[in-house]
């Protein structure tokens, strides 16, 4: 069984052949641009962009299907538990009231919450696409590299690459304790009852909990044998220099960040887009 999620697999395309810095800065861009406006237009716009770039980057679904299937959950769940705590909060927020139906007193359905909600939603849901466009696109060794350039602590660049690079490593020896437990009668089916199935899975995580633990000291051991730290600079195998493409992505990312700024100083006046008004 090959690991997928996080899987860094080297491909030649522009995406791929990106700095990782670039990359970094892009995906700040772009994630703050989404983060920081309420306007549902312009953040469906930067979700069909990222779309773009995810299909464009020839990453496959299947590399990030057990995230969206986690992201769909706590969509929903935040979703729910908005309305639960704060069923009134979207007419507080936008200044006016169009009921559509009551449950209670205190549940009542609005124009102004479902809006709110909405947007909310969609803010997270297109900040996935780029998370996993970085995650999944970004070489950790060069990544480091690109850090360390800009002033960053080769230190605090390196436990970053190392942290990267573990997340394929810790779900392929998940894979195998699985495996491993399965063909000692472990069931991990549907067939079971979910509280069986819970109590088997925390069967595979503490053994995979414990080879992590050695996992780190082993590497720590290397690391320190070769006296890793002793000086104030290292160089580098896997680097990039900035090029054309770089300084045009960046650009690209700088834009759509001015975009929402001035979407909401310029055209709405607030954070928030309000149609009801």
């Amino acid at each position: 069984m090959k690991a997928k999620l996080f899987d860094y697999v080297d491909r030649d395309n522009f995406i791929f052949n990106l700095s990782g810095l670039t990359k970094l800065f892009c995906f700040i861009f772009m994630t703050f641009s989404v983060m920081f406006s309420y306007d549902i237009r312009y953040i469906l716009f930067v979700m069909v962009v990222s779309a773009i770039i995810f299909k464009a980057s020839g990453l496959q679904f299947k590399q990030i299907k057990i995230m969206l299937i986690y992201v769909v959950i706590f969509l929903f769940m935040n979703f729910v538990l908005t309305f639960l705590f704060s069923p009134t909060y979207g007419t507080e927020i936008y200044g006016t009231r169009h009921e559509l139906f009551r449950i209670t007193n205190f549940y009542v359905v609005t124009k102004e919450q479902l809006l709110y909600q909405i947007t909310k939603t969609t803010k997270y849901a297109s900040v996935v696409p780029l998370g996993m466009i970085f995650l999944l696109t970004t070489n950790p060794s060069e990544f480091a590299a690109s850090l360390n350039r800009v002033g960053i602590s080769y230190k605090a660049s390196y436990a970053l690459s190392l942290t990267l690079r573990y997340f394929p490593d810790m779900i392929r020896n998940y894979q195998d304790i699985a495996v491993a437990q399965q063909s000692r009668g472990l069931d991990l089916s549907k067939k079971e009852k979910f509280g069986v199935r819970v109590k088997n899975t925390m069967n595979i995580c503490i053994p995979l909990i414990f080879s992590t633990l050695d996992r780190i000291e082993l590497i720590s051991n290397a690391m320190d044998l070769r006296g890793f730290g002793k000086h104030k600079k290292r160089t580098w195998y896997v680097a990039k220099p900035m090029k054309k493409g770089d300084w045009g992505a960046l650009v690209f990312g700088a834009a759509i960040l001015a975009g929402s700024l001035c979407m909401s100083f310029l055209v709405n006046g607030s954070r928030f887009w309000n149609p009801f008004v």
